[in-house]
């Protein structure tokens, strides 16, 4: 197993991570990404953005990704194309990070990044017809679906937000909910059963996204729970709000997190853990937004950089060689 040495290592490469790495990396420290299942995260994956800062003709989700990471790599940022599968925060700096390729980063600090999923349906026709129809962020994609006919998957106060938000694009706006009741508040469930454009589908899962050779959402395929009854309705744009799942799994409990998993920070980015701080949708379950992720790797770097600063003679360890790993079955 191969021991590496940096200053910085970034876990994760949405629009947080290949901030705080444009920021570490101009502020003259060894800074390496691990990467993850995807460079860019979910943005990556968006086909077409108009709302991020500095791009008055809009740009798509990879066009961004890549103009941040090579900006990043521009100061002296290394990507490493793997994911991280442990990690050791409980002995302090250096702090030991492991990838699934075999690699040890030894860091001065960590910067976490790792972001959030949104659950999916894992239907026919859902992620291929993501950024086509198919959308997990309504402040993302709704302007999208000017005049036309979309529905809501949920029923929770997620989905109920981005309902109404909704209906300021859409013609009509379906909630499809697989219950005969809201989860949602009250004051959220009062706002959505008044509004015009908003109607409820009860009792109701999606089973199928269908579409046309161009690419574009055109239908769906739902069934009553009820009564077994399946139909197929024509809509055209597929909002779906069943929640999010942070990845913070891999820090097997190292790191401070709430109820639902998400990483804890204080008001600077900083985790319970000295040395680690963290940025983006690992810790945020409120904007969901690219800029915001963005401000967050910016933010976060700022305070890893002075931490560093502040601890500059504590933090000679990384000057020494590592001890050896031995390999399995040694």
């Amino acid at each position: 197993m191969k021991v590496n040495k940096t200053r910085v290592v970034v876990i994760g490469s949405g629009p947080a991570g290949l901030t705080a790495a444009l920021y570490t990396s101009r502020a003259q420290l060894d800074t390496v990404v691990i990467v993850g299942p995807q460079l860019g995260g979910q943005i990556a994956t968006t086909h077409e953005v108009e709302n991020y800062p500095g791009f008055p003709e809009g740009t798509t989700g990879p066009e961004l990704v890549e103009a941040m990471r090579a900006q990043a790599e521009k100061f002296g940022t290394t990507y490493v194309y793997d994911v991280v599968t442990a990690v050791d925060f409980e002995n302090g700096s250096p702090f030991r990070v492991e990838t699934g390729g075999g690699e040890v980063y030894l860091a001065d600090a960590v910067i976490v990044t790792i972001g959030a999923n949104p659950r999916k349906l894992n239907i026919p026709g859902e992620s291929e017809f993501v950024g086509h129809g198919v959308s997990y962020c309504a402040t993302c994609d709704g302007f999208f679906f000017r005049g036309k006919d979309i529905v809501v998957v949920g029923g929770g106060d997620s989905a109920i937000q981005e309902a109404l938000f909704l209906t300021k694009f859409g013609k009509t706006v379906d909630v499809i909910h697989r219950r005969d009741e809201l989860r949602a508040s009250v004051a959220l469930q009062s706002r959505a059963f008044a509004h015009e454009k908003i109607s409820f589908t009860w009792d109701t899962v999606v089973e199928e996204v269908k579409g046309n050779e161009k690419g574009s959402v055109t239908g769906i395929v739902t069934r009553n729970l009820k009564t077994g009854e399946v139909a197929e309705r024509s809509v055209d744009g597929v909002f779906i709000f069943i929640g999010y799942d942070p990845n913070s799994d891999v820090f097997n409990g190292q790191l401070a997190t709430d109820e639902a998993g998400y990483v804890m920070i204080d008001q600077l980015y900083r985790t319970n853990v000295e040395g680690v701080f963290a940025a983006g949708e690992i810790h945020d379950q409120v904007f969901r937004q690219a800029i915001t992720a963005a401000g967050d790797g910016c933010a976060a770097a700022l305070t890893a950089i002075a931490w560093l600063e502040d601890h500059e003679d504590e933090l000679q360890t990384l000057d020494v060689e590592p001890e050896p790993v031995a390999e399995a079955g040694d």
